[in-house]
């Protein structure tokens, strides 16, 4: 059961509503989740303006993967929800690389090297390896992209809190529980 109550769009705080209204027109509806998330507009537009910032980084797959594991540690299932549908309609990775994206793999080397590297920053709490890094690095992912997927680990964890703590209803298809994968 949701734990907090949607704005309707006039309690949509003005501060917000530009975000929430380009969100809306992207996406073709409101989803919950942005809905409950723009009563705060400092929270909101800060999470907005950072998931435009790292749509930049990486690859769209490389990014749904990393949203997929992170989400996956964090037993985010509203968020496994969303990341399973953009996973699968804008990133185009077939149903087995989602679920292999949720157990922290991949099948193209180098991205596996990142979500596996991903997994462990979040299972770690940051404090991973000399022989994690060496593996991601190895890969052929720079400094810069590891402090990438860093910050995309960090993104979508606030999202995973945010809907941990919430839990607004989901509005996208219904994934597989993680322990049937």
């Amino acid at each position: 059961m949701p734990r907090i109550a949607l704005p309707t769009p006039d309690q949509v705080p003005a501060e917000s509503k530009p975000t929430l209204d380009a969100f809306t027109k992207n996406i073709g509806f409101t989803p919950n989740m942005m809905a409950a998330f723009a009563k705060s507009p400092i929270a909101f537009n800060s999470w907005a303006t950072l998931l435009g910032s790292l749509s930049k980084a990486l690859d769209v797959k490389t990014r749904d993967s990393i949203g997929l594991a992170v989400s996956e540690v964090n037993g985010c299932n509203y968020c496994l929800t969303v990341h399973s549908y953009t996973a699968e309609h804008m990133a185009r990775l077939p149903a087995d690389e989602i679920i292999l994206a949720r157990k922290g793999h991949a099948t193209d080397p180098k991205r596996d090297a990142a979500v596996q590297f991903a997994r462990k920053v979040i299972e770690t709490r940051g404090k991973v390896s000399d022989a994690d890094l060496k593996a991601v690095r190895d890969a052929g992912h720079t400094d810069a992209n590891i402090m990438e997927i860093i910050a995309l680990v960090a993104q979508y964890s606030m999202t995973n809190f945010f809907n941990n703590v919430f839990d607004p209803e989901k509005d996208f298809p219904s994934v597989t529980p993680a322990g049937s994968i």
